[in-house]
């Protein structure tokens, strides 16, 4: 989208005050999410644009998709709606809302959002798991070709862009055959200048070995790996329209970590789901304590309105369906914590992001963008900078560092 508007001849602004025109991409994918989305709508219809008529607000991304006339009907603080499908006439949008011409011959770019930027590498989903929301909103699975990708890779790492994120509904069905993402990751991890390039949103029967090679072999390529799995219990992976199994997984866990000696692993998981049992969720959480992932995310099931697994028996009540996923987070984070106390002593490269509380911070390989934790650093360095530190000491996902 920000591609698209400066193609049009528009200036993208870093700050809400220095706009005419904010832009909200919206989530859907579960309940917190939309109410996270109305939460950002409307502290910007409050604090931004109230009282101004020069000032335009626009929601775009999943909501818009899901809910449709419904939403531009709850929804009066904003000027206008533009659904997944529709976000190449962004331009067109802005421009009927301000006034200001669309230009023919500006050249398109993207602000780079900071060290790192991320790479959608494709839309949509053709899995059937079935608590999800993203075929629903986003549609059937489309891969971005390749020749755009490397173009808007190389533009962004010109403009001072270090690491680039890989990102999609799901990664590994990238082209659709099973030399895509591995011939995506050599391309895209042979570009100069790249310093990182980091795979998100793998599916586990897309962590192939020509993907684990081609990983292995570039030299660019974080040794680190996305691999959602969701559950482990049996019953609850065939009510989500999944497979695997405890066995399957920790087999797959050694093939990647074989491939790649000290691969940092990321996993996701739901707790609550319809029918789950009580042995199910401690399963799942000694399941964790065997395959020691560096990080995990951990989610309330969100019954969702048009996916089958909202129509399930065995539906648990939210407090049940929180405590158990707080059981298998507190799990995660155990392991976790451990993992990360384990790399005191050791000497680790470290991509400068930004300062939190006065204190400078980044992140090593082993680490993605805002989900992973950060590495503290013990004196001043600059934002995008590589710098060599040893870790001696952690809290929790967060490493503490100082200068080689």
């Amino acid at each position: 989208m920000s591609a698209s508007v400066t193609a049009a001849g528009f200036e993208l602004a870093l700050d809400p005050e220095e706009s005419d025109v904010v832009v909200v991409n919206t989530c859907a994918f579960i309940e917190d999410a939309v109410e996270e989305s109305i939460d950002a709508v409307m502290d910007l219809a409050t604090a931004w644009k109230a009282g101004s008529d020069s000032r335009h607000l626009v929601v775009t991304g999943c909501m818009p998709s899901r809910y449709g006339v419904d939403l531009e009907g709850a929804l009066h603080e904003a000027d206008a709606f533009v659904p997944v499908k529709q976000e190449g006439g962004l331009a067109d949008v802005i421009s009927k809302l301000t006034g200001a011409p669309v230009a023919a011959d500006a050249v398109a770019s993207r602000i780079p959002e900071g060290a790192t930027a991320y790479l959608s590498v494709s839309d949509g989903c053709d899995r059937a798991c079935t608590f999800c929301t993203i075929p629903l909103i986003r549609g059937s699975y489309a891969s971005v070709p390749e020749g755009r990708l490397v173009a808007e890779a190389s533009d962004l790492v010109s403009r001072g862009v270090r690491e680039l994120v890989l990102v999609g509904q799901d990664t590994s069905a990238y082209r659709d055959d099973a030399t895509g993402l591995p011939e995506l990751v050599r391309t895209l991890g042979a570009l100069p200048g790249l310093d990182w390039l980091r795979v998100m949103y793998v599916q586990p029967d897309g962590v192939t070995d020509r993907l684990l090679e081609a990983m292995a072999s570039t030299s660019s390529v974080c040794h680190y790996l996305d691999i959602p799995i969701q559950h482990v219990a049996p019953d609850v992976l065939r009510a989500m329209g999944r497979g695997g199994g405890e066995e399957a997984f920790l087999d797959l866990l050694d093939r990647v970590r074989a491939a790649m000696p000290g691969i940092s692993l990321r996993t996701t998981l739901i707790a609550g789901f319809p029918g789950e049992t009580e042995h199910d969720v401690e399963h799942l959480a000694e399941f964790l304590r065997s395959a020691r992932f560096d990080h995990a995310g951990v989610f309330v099931y969100s019954p969702e309105e048009g996916t089958p697994a909202a129509t399930l028996e065995g539906s648990l009540p939210y407090a049940e369906r929180l405590a158990r996923a707080q059981l298998v987070r507190d799990a995660a984070d155990a392991v976790g914590a451990d993992v990360a106390a384990a790399r005191i002593g050791t000497a680790l490269d470290v991509l400068v992001d930004e300062a939190e509380d006065g204190v400078p911070a980044g992140r090593w390989r082993g680490q993605a963008p805002e989900v992973d934790g950060v590495v503290l650093l013990d004196g001043r360095a600059e934002v995008r900078a590589i710098v060599k530190v040893r870790i001696v000491d952690s809290i929790g996902y967060d490493l503490v560092s100082e200068a080689v």
